[in-house]
């Protein structure tokens, strides 16, 4: 069953096409990667899928539904959560402030019920309060919850990113290089946290990723894209020994 389904989208700026007629499919339950070099059109794959852009032509369905042109922010309510290369966490708040703040993206309350502590309000917090708690303890993170995120050493932050993404309950998770920044022993921990979440939350993984060794590891398949261009699809084996992939990205070595 497709998830997500990229059908023949194109993006353009101007003279330069970025992403050209781009076919992905992300089935449920699998973590997928979608691999390139700098400036093959990857993050603006992402951004066409969570609405930052409006592609030049072509659809982006999510469970079958058509979602091409939806705001950001009812994309994620539809179950979409993204990460990004820079981690985006609110520096100067606590690590529950953090995934609290994401749970208000489906909260039913208004403002004036918010500023007023009405009794609804404060019981759907409470509620709030004690779904972040439990949240944070599965990810093994709860014991650091009143820490300020800026305090926390960069795989942790890496972690309360994912963790803030997982707390808009979303289903289809997008990761624009986790490992970007992280030694072996932090990518080794990480690819067990994202294969961990898989399971735990019955999530579907895509994400952006030039840590060969991750990517190898841990999909299930992988989506290649040179100049905005698909050059190739498959499983690790496929894509390790695909001598167009070799040549456009991995490389090849040059005789002596």
């Amino acid at each position: 069953m497709s998830v997500l389904k990229i059908d023949n989208v194109k993006m353009q700026f101007g003279g330069v096409i970025a992403v050209n007629n781009l076919n992905i499919d992300v089935e449920k339950g699998k973590i997928v990667a979608l691999i390139g070099p700098n400036g093959a059109g990857k993050t603006t794959a992402f951004n066409v899928i969570t609405g930052v852009y409006n592609p030049t032509s072509g659809s982006v369905f999510l469970n079958d539904k058509k979602i091409t042109s939806l705001s950001p922010d009812k994309i994620t309510k539809l179950g979409i959560a993204r990460t990004f290369q820079n981690i985006r966490l609110f520096k100067n708040l606590t690590v529950m402030d953090n995934i609290l703040i994401a749970n208000h993206l489906n909260v039913k309350s208004n403002f004036l019920s918010s500023a007023l502590r009405m009794p609804w309000y404060i019981k759907e917090e409470n509620h709030m309060r004690k779904k972040s708690e439990m949240l944070l303890d599965k990810l093994g993170l709860l014991g650091i919850k009143d820490e300020i995120a800026s305090s926390l050493p960069y795989g942790e932050q890496r972690k309360l990113e994912i963790a803030r993404a997982l707390a808009t309950d979303a289903k289809l998770l997008l990761l624009d290089e986790p490992a970007a920044g992280m030694n072996p022993h932090e990518t080794m921990e990480l690819t067990e946290f994202i294969r961990n979440i898989r399971d735990e939350f019955d999530l579907t993984v895509f994400m952006i990723e030039h840590h060969m060794n991750l990517v190898m590891e841990i999909s299930d398949k992988i989506y290649v894209l040179d100049f905005g261009q698909l050059i190739a699809e498959g499983t690790a084996d496929d894509i390790k020994n695909n001598p167009r992939v070799i040549e456009a990205y991995l490389g090849v070595e040059e005789d002596a």
